[in-house]
């Protein structure tokens, strides 16, 4: 193994080398600190040629490879986990960012390009890229790409997939994939890169990336609105989609209780009261008259008594307070306690249905426990938080596989932006029907045959056992 080492060294340098405890640490735990693993080093490649000389020497050796991007993800997939040989590879080394093509439309970055960074290139020829994330400004593009990441303009944009028009990628075996192609109609065979965009690393790793770009709205109108319940707040999600289309960049949703944390843990205040639940809307426009197209549709939705009490900013700076409260909703739940964190998405018109299992479920699994609802209501994206109190931790499974069973029984998905990484992988396994499971396993098969990318995630094994239970 020292042998192999070596090599590592070798070919990436000593600053792209790293195996003493301290300078690796950073590496090997999630941010969240609920996943640390060990690895036999970390390499930090500054090309697509180092990427693959690393990989071709992993496999070789029959050491497992796990790819990082900014570390932000939230279900533990950059990290390494189990007994098998691992290395991280991280790629903060390679940022490049290529000029954006303002007629074309489009922008090629290298996997370590920071969001924000990507995001203010675009922006310098009056262009943009809205993928919008809390952690954009360490997240990376390979990290979004590989995680399918979604924002809260999912509604208008779509996810990150809808973005990738062209991928750089290394295969297992050390191979370079060169698809880096500008072209937005390509029926030319298979589309292959779609199999590495959400695969979290299982398949090969993603060194570079042409995204598209879209032009860059000149007006935004951002309102927050009180509801007395969710009924409302779909008629008024389906009143302003017909009002104002696609204009509508963000509808979201936050319970009265998550505003009352907001209030309490942030020392922020809501300008807005008296409902049980608020909505956060955000439409925006290249097209004047776009102020007015929003407060004619609040007036109507005054008028059939869908709110009970709203605000429509008046400022940038008032736009940017209004989305404070909802940026926040996730630190105040920090300040509250220990929680269990449910990333999930359902059919919007089960959304009450689920929300009404989940409450008596909770009374009866955990009545010491409540749920921190918010999220992304135009897209069906919950954040299905479970705030423990004084639930025993032994509880903690049991909770979140009532939640997956509940979600899964209403049609819906256990991981609507995370991805699965180590925390969902379980019920992944528990609730995915076994066709989908062999399909999986079958690709991985294909592309890793020796289950060297990312191990445990995406596929767990090459022949999933579906008898590994997570009670519920």
């Amino acid at each position: 193994m020292q042998g192999f080492l070596e090599g590592l060294r070798e070919r990436l340098g000593p600053a792209g080398f790293l195996s003493e405890q301290e300078a690796m640490a950073p590496y090997l735990t999630d941010w969240r600190k609920m996943f640390t693993g060990s690895a036999l080093a970390v390499l930090r490649p500054t090309s697509t040629e180092q990427v693959a000389a690393a990989v071709r020497l992993c496999a070789a050796h029959g050491v497992g490879i796990v790819p990082q991007g900014g570390n932000t993800g939230l279900a533990g997939g950059a990290t390494p986990m189990g007994q098998t040989p691992q290395v991280v590879l991280s790629l903060n080394r390679m940022t490049a960012i290529g000029a954006p093509d303002p007629v074309g439309m489009v922008i090629e970055a290298q996997a370590g390009a920071i969001l924000q960074n990507v995001k203010e290139a675009a922006a310098g020829c009056g262009r943009q890229l809205p993928i919008s994330i809390a952690a954009e400004g360490s997240a990376t593009i390979g990290g979004l790409i590989a995680t399918n990441a979604g924002g809260v303009n999912v509604l208008r944009y779509g996810m990150t997939r809808d973005f990738v028009l062209g991928l750089e990628v290394v295969l297992a075996d050390g191979r370079v994939l060169n698809g880096l192609k500008q072209l937005r109609k390509d029926n030319a065979g298979f589309d292959w890169k779609q199999l590495f965009i959400g695969s979290e690393g299982a398949f090969g790793i993603v060194t570079a990336a042409i995204l598209r770009l879209t032009p860059q709205t000149r007006h935004r109108s951002v309102a927050l609105l009180s509801l007395r319940d969710l009924a409302a707040a779909l008629n008024l999600l389906s009143l302003f989609q017909d009002r104002l289309g696609e204009a509508i960049t963000a509808f979201e949703l936050i319970a009265d209780d998550a505003m009352r944390l907001v209030e309490a843990n942030c020392g922020l205040t809501a300008p807005v009261s008296g409902g049980g639940w608020y909505v956060l809307i955000e439409a925006s426009s290249s097209l004047d008259g776009l102020v007015p197209a929003v407060e004619a549709a609040l007036e109507v939705a005054f008028d059939k008594g869908l709110i009970v009490d709203g605000t429509l900013a008046a400022s940038e700076h008032q736009a940017k307070a209004l989305w404070a409260l909802r940026e926040h909703v996730t630190e105040a739940e920090a300040r509250a306690g220990k929680s269990l964190k449910h990333d999930v998405s359902l059919p919007i018109g089960q959304l009450g249905a689920f929300l009404g299992d989940l409450s008596q479920s909770l009374k009866d699994f955990a009545p010491s426990s409540r749920a921190n609802i918010f999220g992304h209501l135009g897209d069906g994206n919950l954040h299905t938080n479970i705030i423990l109190g004084d639930t025993p931790p032994a509880l903690c499974d049991v909770i979140t596989g009532m939640v997956h069973d509940l979600v899964v029984a209403r049609g819906g998905s256990i991981s609507a932006e995370h991805g699965l990484g180590q925390y969902r992988m379980p019920d992944w396994q528990r609730l995915t029907p076994g066709s989908e499971q062999d399909l999986a396993a079958a690709l991985k098969g294909a592309l890793d045959p020796k289950g060297l990318m990312n191990p445990g995630k995406g596929v767990v094994e090459l022949h999933p056992q579906r008898s590994g239970q997570v009670q519920s």
